[in-house]
């Protein structure tokens, strides 16, 4: 009955869960002379680019407010009787906006009319929600490496440069990062919104792909405290709004060009090498304009990307003596595929491995007024890409990794109806689409090596690593695969005004399909040289047969806010939102679930379970705060907030079950003294125990609550500063955990599946590590974030942010494995993106020439970033509970840091003396069994500086058609931002870095030139 009645609630509220919000709302107050309100007044809103026009009338407070008004420039006229009109030529409506002005009318016998000039007010008093719009201009004109709107990220309160380390943050090469750290949130948790559509990637809620900065009018990023409008994740919500025709034409035509020849050498690139290849040429068009004016409008664009790089190889292989000192047979014919050391040391391999990229990206955007209470608003993106990705995996040597083609694709269709200036609805339908498939580079047959893995013919041979030189090669392990997604959305929001009370409610209903193929080519390792020599591996694994799977996943959302002005000064905003996300299903039922109480396997859709791997969630979210004007002049502004956000899961949370028996046989060994012979791998692998992933039969939705208070203060010239604290806690965060980890002795808690399984029965399981998605985990983090910004005025906006915070969690990916499944308490630590100091700041100045041609037009802009170090989390190979590379080492004495070079590649970070038991000189102790008392994430890594600047010059040709010479500089300093050091303290490469935080061609990793052609008209 409960359930039925949550069900009611949900779908009464809305047809489906409105989210983000891709438009702005104009509100204010019409009073006389006297400051007396103002009713009946008529208040028409006209946009300049378009020509259309609304019209409201204030009520008996004198109040007004005009909601879902697409971002752009607009007229304000005012008009009552007995009074003279009141106009503001040109008022700027920002994403996502919600803009107060306040009207004073005059009598009409003291003048008839009065004219301003006004943008909008510096101070958005209306709002609990915290977030900061980044302007066209900004899009547009700044220096961005790669020219992906979400490099722009790091430019908000809150946002950190990613961690060398990071997953979706790593940039893709010619692609961008799939997405960004802000406000303590994990990268997995953001929200990215395309004219209130999803964008998201279900599979790993990552951004499907990025539109052109060409089609991007501006953006807004909201990381905290939210109203309920905004649902399924945690953390922040992106808000695109796309570029649309008016009733001028416009456009442009654009020119990017990069090559090495004008770039710095990299930091790790040896004097008299050649400089790794990088030619890019990023191309491309747009046009907009009217096809009925002011009724029909266009905006269309194409963007092309051709990159040719070289990536450079800087690593770690068998020396001469130990190649000669490799005995076993396959271990032989291995080696053949590890190329010998060529630098002064005789112990590293330097080279080039090319990873070519290929994009193309076309939208249209079209805009139809039906009548002056209906319009419709369309947008289709969809790009093309293909990109080879030599080093995936981490690959230390050229020749491997893999080869990915991908089509993606955005559809949103927006309705605007306005019932009465009281009620207003939008209605949005949509879909994102991704279809890719990676394919190995290489795909030799591993029985032609000698390698026993299960599998042959042209399939590839394993991800294989040896500890000690940190060599790894081979692979990509789980590849092929491929998938085709897409997600459905279908939402419905509306607003209503009465009395002091702006009403919105509505819902949003959300389908995805999951088509998926995988294939694997398995993992070997090697704890020691030694043991690669005699050929015998410390772990293997892999899933021998390509598994399938159809998942749909299912979820419907309702809310109700009302933003109550209290008194002319005091809003307040009280919201709540119901979430319901069901749990992925699979349509031919080929989940398998480890039951734990039974130690049995179970099919769903059998023995009575239902056709769901975990229980559904329910999510009540309350959002709370107010708004406080303290004089009434717009210019001092305090807020505080709490809300309550939770994360609807990724599929693949049970993508790992399709892997278990009938459907795959899996096969998995870990063991840091008894190895197994790479002739015999899957068979030894197989009598050591079946492979099983789980997943926890009551999982959890992760939430966090957010909490800030701050103030905001208009300053002369144009200025606002804020400062605040800011806070979350993050609870039942999906964390993966070891059910089956070995106690003290070395005993697992299941030695086999039951008797009684109707799968597997009787299996051996006692050497099996089983992994069982959780959501155990959680997070702190606490901040001051201080701001200031200048909008575009007389020339000049510049904006400023210094953030001072604190990160704490159990684990900041949702793939951090525990050290110890029975005591997740022991990883609690800093964030792997925990940055205690961060300061950012980005121009762009128009300077104030006048003259002829050659001295009008110039433009100076740039962006720079600063912040300390991330965490290190130093491990060993030691596999106490199962698991090598998360126990960590014994600290005997304080890390002592200091850069020195080692040899012209490389650079030490701090001393890496180890050793077996406790000597003098020792600062880390390798424990042979048990835990050690470093902590998790306990040293630091380098920090990171960036400064990137252009120049450009504005030229007319022929009234409004001119010509743009640019050139930007990326790291203008050549300031080399290291990466992470090396933190296996088992590894001969301990405390060494060999490379910048980010690839050639990427942030911070050397000065870079490109020179910019445009025609614009």
């Amino acid at each position: 009955m409960r359930k039925l009645l949550t069900m009611v609630i949900a779908v009464t509220l809305a047809v489906t869960a409105a989210k983000a919000q891709s438009t702005a709302t104009l509100s204010g107050t019409v009073k006389d002379s006297s400051g007396a309100v103002l009713r009946d007044a008529q208040i028409s809103v006209r946009n300049l680019g378009t020509g259309i026009e609304r019209t409201i009338t204030s009520d008996s407070a004198g109040q007004f407010v005009v909601p879902s008004l697409p971002p752009g420039d607009y007229t304000v006229k005012v008009t009552a009787s007995g009074f003279g009109s009141y106009t503001v030529e040109k008022l700027t409506l920002q994403v996502d906006a919600k803009t107060n002005i306040d009207v004073p009318m005059s009598v009409a016998s003291t003048g008839e009319s009065v004219q301003v000039d006004s943008s909008a007010p510096l101070i958005d008093s209306e709002s609990i929600t915290v977030g900061q719009v980044i302007d066209r201009q900004t899009v547009q004109e700044v220096p961005l490496n790669g020219r992906h709107f979400l490099d722009l990220t790091v430019l908000t309160p809150g946002g950190v440069t990613a961690p060398a380390a990071g997953s979706l943050t790593t940039p893709s090469r010619g692609l961008g990062a799939n997405s960004f750290v802000t406000a303590g949130n994990r990268e997995d948790s953001a929200n990215f919104q395309i004219n209130g559509v999803n964008l998201n990637d279900m599979v790993q809620n990552q951004i499907t792909f990025q539109p052109s900065i060409n089609t991007t009018s501006e953006f807004k990023i909201n990381n905290q405290t939210f109203s309920a409008e905004y649902g399924r994740s945690s953390g922040s919500v992106v808000n695109v709004s796309t570029r649309s025709g008016t009733n001028q034409f416009h456009g442009e035509a654009f020119e990017y060009l990069r090559n090495e020849a004008l770039d710095a050498r990299n930091y790790f690139n040896p004097k008299g090498q050649h400089i790794a290849p990088l030619k890019r040429h990023n191309f491309g068009g747009a046009l907009g304009g009217p096809i009925w004016k002011e009724h029909t409008f266009f905006f269309a664009s194409y963007e092309g990307l051709r990159q040719a790089q070289g990536l450079t190889i800087n690593s770690g292989v068998l020396t001469d003596a130990q190649r000669a000192g490799v005995t076993d047979p396959v271990a032989q014919k291995l080696l053949t595929l590890i190329p010998r050391a060529n630098d002064s040391t005789g112990t590293r391999y330097l080279g080039i491995a090319a990873g070519p990229v290929r994009t193309d990206q076309g939208t249209l955007d079209i805009s139809h007024v039906f009548s002056p209470s209906d319009t419709v608003h369309g947008f289709y993106a969809i790009q093309k890409d293909n990109r080879t990705e030599p080093t995936l995996q981490n690959n230390t040597i050229s020749g491997f990794g893999d080869n990915r083609a991908a089509t993606r694709q955005i559809l949103t269709l927006n309705e605007t109806h306005i019932f009465s200036p009281r009620l207003v609805n939008e209605f949005r339908l949509g879909f994102n689409r991704i279809s890719i498939s990676f394919n190995p580079n290489v795909t030799t047959d591993p029985t032609t090596l000698g390698l026993s893995t299960g599998t042959s013919g042209p399939v590839g041979i394993p991800q294989i690593t040896i500890t000690g030189p940190n060599l790894n090669f081979g692979g990509p392990s789980g590849f092929p695969q491929g998938r085709f997604d897409t997600l459905g959305i279908l939402s419905d929001a509306a607003t209503y005004t009465v009395g002091k009370h702006s009403l919105k409610f509505g819902g949003e209903f959300r389908r995805f399909l999951n088509a998926n193929f995988s294939g694997d080519t398995g993992t070997i390792g090697f704890n020691t040289v030694a043991n690669f020599q005699a050929g015998r591996a410390n772990s293997f694994t892999i899933t021998p047969t390509q598994t399938t799977s159809r998942i749909y996943v299912n979820a419907v959302g309702g809310f109700l806010q009302d933003s109550w002005k209290i008194t002319p000064t005091l809003t307040a905003e009280l919201g709540l939102r119901f979430e319901w996300n069901g749990s992925p299903v699979d349509g031919a039922n080929r989940l398998v679930l480890f039951d734990l109480p039974s130690t049995s396997l179970y099919q769903v859709g059998t023995n009575g379970i239902g056709n769901s791997p975990y229980t559904q969630n329910y999510n009540y979210e309350p959002r709370v705060g107010f708004s406080y004007d303290v004089f009434g002049n717009n210019k001092t502004v305090l807020r505080a907030a709490y809300g309550y956000m939770a994360d609807q899961p990724e599929s693949n949370v049970v993508s790992g079950l399709n892997g278990n028996p009938p459907f795959a046989n899996r096969v998995t060994y870990s063991n840091a003294t008894t190895t197994i012979p790479l002739s015999s791998l899957y068979a030894s692998a197989g009598a050591a125990g079946i492979g099983i992933s789980g997943v926890q039969r009551n999982l959890r939705n992760a939430y966090t609550e957010t909490f800030n208070f701050n103030v905001q203060q208009e300053l002369p010239w144009g200025l606002v500063g804020s400062i605040g604290y800011y806070g979350s806690v993050g609870k039942h965060l999906r964390t993966p955990l070891n059910v089956n980890q070995p106690n003290a002795s070395g005993v697992r808690p299941f030695q086999a599946i039951s008797a009684s399984s109707p799968i597997s029965r009787n299996a051996n399981i006692s050497g099996v590590n089983i992994t069982q998605v959780s959501s155990i985990g959680m997070s702190n983090y606490n901040a001051m974030w201080l701001t200031m910004r200048k909008n575009f005025r007389n020339g000049l906006n510049f904006n400023f942010n210094y953030n001072y915070s604190k990160s704490l969690d159990t684990g900041s990916l949702s793939g951090t494995v525990l050290q110890d499944a029975t005591r997740p308490y022991l990883n609690y630590g800093p964030s792997d993106y925990d940055t205690a100091h961060r300061i950012s700041m980005n121009a762009i100045y128009a300077l104030p020439f006048k003259g002829n041609r050659l001295v009008e037009g110039w433009q100076l802009s740039g962006i720079s970033q600063w912040q300390t170090g991330n965490p290190l989390n130093v491990t060993t190979t030691s596999t106490f509970t199962g698991t090598a590379n998360v126990l960590h080492p014994n600290l005997l004495a304080p890390v002592q840091y200091g850069l020195t070079r080692p040899s012209a590649t490389t650079v030490q970070w701090f001393n890496p003396a180890t050793c077996a038991t406790a000597t003098a000189g020792c600062i880390f102790q390798l424990p042979s069994t048990g835990f050690g008392n470093l902590a998790r994430n306990a040293l630091r890594g380098p920090g990171f500086a960036d400064t990137d600047f252009s120049i450009e010059k504005n030229t007319t040709i022929y009234e409004a058609v001119k010509f743009q010479l640019r050139v930007d500089a990326f790291d203008i300093f050549n300031h080399p931002s290291f990466g992470n050091p090396t933190t296996s303290a088992n590894s001969t490469t301990f405390g060494i870095i060999s490379s910048t935080r980010f690839p050639v061609g990427d942030l911070g990793s050397s000065r870079q030139l490109q020179i910019v052609g445009k025609i614009i008209f």
